[in-house]
């Protein structure tokens, strides 16, 4: 299954807010910089949705807001 984020690094707190069944924002703590920030936010999304992080892959948008993964079903 695919999933669209619109993530907002350097925010004050870490949070993942659901849009649509695909299409959650995610705000994360880390820098955008050296992968920090994409780190934080495929553990944000293992977390709400009950995965490990490493059983989900990012497809798209590794140097953009708007990412979009992969998640096994």
């Amino acid at each position: 299954m695919l999933i669209k984020l619109r993530v907002h690094p350097e925010a004050k707190k870490d949070a993942v807010t659901r849009r649509a069944a695909d299409h959650y924002d995610v705000w994360t703590r880390s820098p955008a910089e050296r992968g920090l920030a994409n780190a934080a936010v495929l553990a944000l999304m293992g977390k709400e949705l009950g995965l490990p992080a490493g059983r989900i892959r990012m497809v798209k948008g590794a140097r953009s807001p708007s990412k979009i993964i992969e998640v096994p079903e």
